[in-house]
């Protein structure tokens, strides 16, 4: 078949356009921003997309148009698409059946952990020997990619809760046929697309009732509403913690130890000690992205121990998740996707722990529609006060708010410092780099956070480091 990918340059889409290509079928896209990493692969996946929206890419007709969910109307292409009365389908949808159908389903939900637990789920299959077929959100290290296709009975998935595309508002994740389903943890997050906590928490029910009852629920202890989900479940819940609960989860981890070189500990399963366990991954939340997805390829899958703790070893994480981007004269620049205020403060605890007696400064860019919510202002002041110095960036739709729904910058910096940590709003990219320098001095670690490119920040402060020291 010929597939036509309006919004080809988007992650998932690029992902999904090589899962296509390597399963036979013709593949061409369109977008209007076609950039490295996705670009390069594209590339080299041989496979042709045009730059810009335009009626003309549909020619030839095209057996099947996917629509990207954040195409709307409007777009040229999909104007077109709806006047010619095309056949024109969402990118889950096609997941589902070209790739997902009749195969066991592990697939991994929730707040915060998705891509982080995807990757590392499968490398532990691949460890176990059952060579997995996988769609993640991120670049998983281990394999060098987003996707790949295999034979394999097993795929892994990461179920996201966004919305499906212009004509589908419901989430991605609903698509998914989870025979074994993650919910890592449920927190209110892109309010955008939901109206409220209800709405928010309706959208995990369901996915939670997709699951057969001879598949597996894989839930948080550590988060009340997972945990209360799970009590819904009509499949076996494996349930995961590192919190005291009356109920002790099934899968934990005792006498944690981190350090340099990442966190050892001991791992348990239904009271039992299974042994030592060492990663190379840093904090409490990603203790627990290694107890799901060890969790995961137990029960779905059969894993066996010996693979779970070799994998969890050689897991070598996922790009854009504490990656170090680079360092000069001993400061240390890391490019992190956090962007909710919990997943801030656990990466600034996770950054303390593995480079501890650094003095670290939080750069964080309010990109997200719920960074830039007024509701969550005082949950980042209390996220970014871990950091030694904070420097908040500008909002990145500012006129999409008032007084009412947006973050004040100038009053959440103001507060920050009244907590004892300096801080400054600066909007512009490189009046923060210039601004970070100048400050800059060897042990330093420069953390920055953002879920976007972020105007290419990375290699700036990267490049006025090396000036800065310059012979």
């Amino acid at each position: 078949m010929h597939y036509h990918l309006i919004g080809i340059a988007g992650t998932a889409m690029a992902s999904l356009a090589g899962l296509l290509r390597e399963k036979g079928h013709r593949v061409t896209g369109s977008d209007e921003a076609v950039y490295p990493p996705m670009s390069t692969m594209l590339d080299e996946l041989g496979i042709e997309y045009a730059r810009g929206f335009d009626p003309a890419h549909l020619d030839p007709v095209p057996d099947l148009v996917v629509v990207g969910n954040a195409i709307s109307r409007g777009n040229a292409e999909l104007e077109a698409v709806l006047e010619r009365r095309l056949h024109y389908t969402s990118a889950a949808h096609t997941v589902k059946e070209e790739f997902l159908r009749g195969r066991h389903v592990l697939a991994v939900a929730g707040t915060h952990g998705k891509t982080t637990t995807s990757s590392i789920l499968a490398w532990l299959l691949e460890s176990a020997g059952l060579r997995p077929a996988f769609l993640i959100g991120g670049v998983a290290e281990n394999f060098g990619r987003s996707f790949r296709l295999t034979d394999s009975e097993f795929f892994v998935i990461e179920a996201d809760e966004y919305d499906t595309a212009y004509f589908d508002k419901g989430p991605k994740m609903w698509h998914y046929l989870p025979q074994t389903a993650v919910v890592t943890n449920v927190e209110f997050d892109h309010a955008d697309i939901y109206r409220d906590e209800v709405a928010y928490r309706f959208a995990f029910e369901r996915f939670v009732n997709l699951v057969p009852r001879n598949g597996s629920l894989v839930a948080g202890w550590d988060s009340p509403v997972a945990k209360s989900l799970a009590e819904r479940s009509f499949a076996p819940v494996e349930s995961f913690g590192l919190d005291e609960h009356e109920e002790p989860p099934r899968w934990r981890a005792g006498g944690i130890r981190s350090g340099s070189e990442g966190t050892v500990f001991e791992l348990w399963h239904d009271g039992a000690s299974l042994g030592e366990v060492v990663t190379p991954l840093s904090g409490a939340f990603n203790v627990r992205n290694c107890l799901a997805a060890a969790a995961a390829a137990r029960a779905g899958a059969g894993a066996g121990w010996d693979a779970l703790r070799e994998g969890l070893r050689t897991f070598r994480s996922v790009r854009r998740r504490l990656e170090v981007r680079g360092e000069v004269e001993g400061v240390l620049v890391i490019d992190d996707f956090a962007h909710h205020p919990t997943a801030v403060g656990g990466t600034l605890d996770a950054v303390r722990q593995r480079w501890a007696g650094r003095p670290v400064t939080a750069i964080f860019e309010p990109r997200s529609y719920t960074a830039q919510r007024r509701e969550f202002q005082e949950a980042y002041r209390e996220a970014l006060a871990g950091a030694d110095r904070v420097v908040l960036a500008g909002l990145f739709h500012p006129e999409r708010y008032d007084h009412t729904t947006g973050m004040d910058p100038e009053e959440l910096v103001a507060s920050i410092r009244a907590a004892g940590v300096p801080a400054d709003h600066i909007p512009e990219v490189d009046a923060i780099v210039e601004k970070v320098v100048s400050h800059a001095a060897p042990g330093d670690v420069l953390l920055v956070m953002s879920n976007g490119g972020f105007g290419g920040i990375h290699g700036k402060l990267l490049a006025a480091l090396e000036t800065k020291w310059a012979p």
